[in-house]
């Protein structure tokens, strides 16, 4: 199911909605010079929208005056699930949602329809691409204009959507998104994006040994040693059919224990990623004595390696060290890759930072489309806090 049943034109905010990327014309990406970052090229939207019934997609394309096109919006429709949350000041934070309830703004049973601006599948500032030199809190501005008038002007979206959600900004990018504010959203704060510098100085992943403190080195054999009996090697597409039974059981398993979680991926998706992205789209599985017991997913775009989803047999991990090992994994890829930066995303903070990873603050905004609730709502957000981690240090002093 689509958001529209056709194209559809917002004259008054100077924008136009497209119901699937095949849609958008080919001059948009040209203006933008979007393609070189994956996130916003057409091989990999299609790659998503393809596979994921469950979400419904939208593209909003935004013009000056004059008809240029200055900005491109990924729009989501998700589900957000309040009880997923948890927070150490349980009473207050029951005591919020119980209020909500009651007043009868806040479901219960159901989930929150969100109208998302932003990637659910990834970490980071991956919703909002615009051309050169342009006034970013002023294309904003111009993007909740749009994305209202195009929920008021359609009377299945005005009675089925709850609220609007844009993510995620990094702290350098707040003096800019907390314009947002004035818009009638509220800010709150999930897990960080954990992300490792990858030192131009490691050629190979014996440097990267060689950097890491004593302690922090000899953790990162113990966990060869342990993962000695692995197999482990590259997912190719011609694989991928006859695996993803396995896989997708080994990504429920890690997708379940998640505390913030906007979609659950179609693995299907990999081989549609596969096909269009080839080289650039990395799937490595863990197999033992024949049995695929892990596999981790990432991408690369421009200077930049993003961890994807993993998937993983918890009752094997401690003893074989799969989660460990799929992170000097990663790095070992990061380095033979060349990428200045390694995105790990969100979760699992205090093994991420072991192995050289620091914690990037990451805000998301929300508004509730009436004005009650969304006083309410801002009570409930403002419970919601990142769990507290033991940050470790693992690099000796250069």
């Amino acid at each position: 199911m689509s958001f529209l049943s056709c194209n559809h034109n917002l004259p008054s905010s100077h924008a136009q909605y497209y119901e699937s990327v095949d849609d958008i014309p080919d001059q948009v990406y040209e203006d933008l010079r979007c393609k070189k970052n994956l996130y916003f090229n057409p091989k990999y939207l299609i790659a998503l929208e393809k596979n994921n019934d469950q979400i419904q997609f939208g593209y909003l394309v935004m013009n000056d005056k004059q008809g240029k096109n200055i900005g491109l919006c990924i729009i989501q429709l998700i589900d957000f699930h309040i009880d997923s949350f948890q927070d150490e000041s349980q009473t207050v934070f029951e005591y919020i949602k119980c209020l909500g309830r009651k007043l009868r703004i806040l479901p219960s049973g159901k989930p929150l329809k969100i109208f998302t601006c932003g990637n659910t599948f990834v970490t980071g500032e991956h919703g909002v691409v615009l051309g050169p030199d342009q006034d970013k809190k002023k294309a904003l501005k111009q993007f909740v204009k749009a994305a209202l008038e195009l929920v008021n002007s359609r009377e299945e979206l005005k009675n089925g959507i709850d609220a609007y959600m844009i993510k995620d900004f990094i702290q350098e990018s707040l003096s800019i998104t907390d314009e947002l504010k004035t818009e009638g959203f509220y800010s709150f704060q999930v897990e960080p994006n954990m992300i490792m510098r990858v030192d131009g100085d490691w050629k190979d992943f014996n440097d990267y040994l060689a950097a890491m403190k004593t302690k922090f080195r000899v953790k990162a054999k113990k966990a060869f040693l342990k993962s000695a009996k692995l197999k482990i090697k590259d997912i190719e597409l011609n694989m991928l059919d006859g695996l993803l039974p396995e896989m997708t059981q080994l990504y429920n398993k890690v997708s379940n224990r998640a505390g913030f979680n906007l979609g659950t991926l179609n693995l299907a998706t990999y081989k549609t990623l596969k096909e269009n992205l080839g080289d650039s789209y990395i799937l490595k599985g863990y197999w033992l004595e024949g049995k695929l017991v892990g596999f981790l997913s990432g991408i690369v775009s421009r200077n930049t390696l993003d961890a994807h989803f993993v998937g993983i047999e918890y009752d094997l991990n401690r003893e074989l060290a799969i989660y460990q090992r799929m992170l000097y994994d990663y790095i070992e890829t990061a380095i033979v890759r060349r990428v200045k930066w390694l995105n790990f995303g969100r979760t699992a903070s205090e093994i991420k930072s072991s192995v050289g990873a620091v914690p990037q603050e990451m805000t998301i905004y929300l508004r509730h489309r009436k004005h009650l609730p969304n006083k309410i709502l801002s009570l409930f957000l403002n419970k919601i806090k990142p769990t507290e981690f033991n940050q470790k240090f693992p690099f000796k002093a250069k």
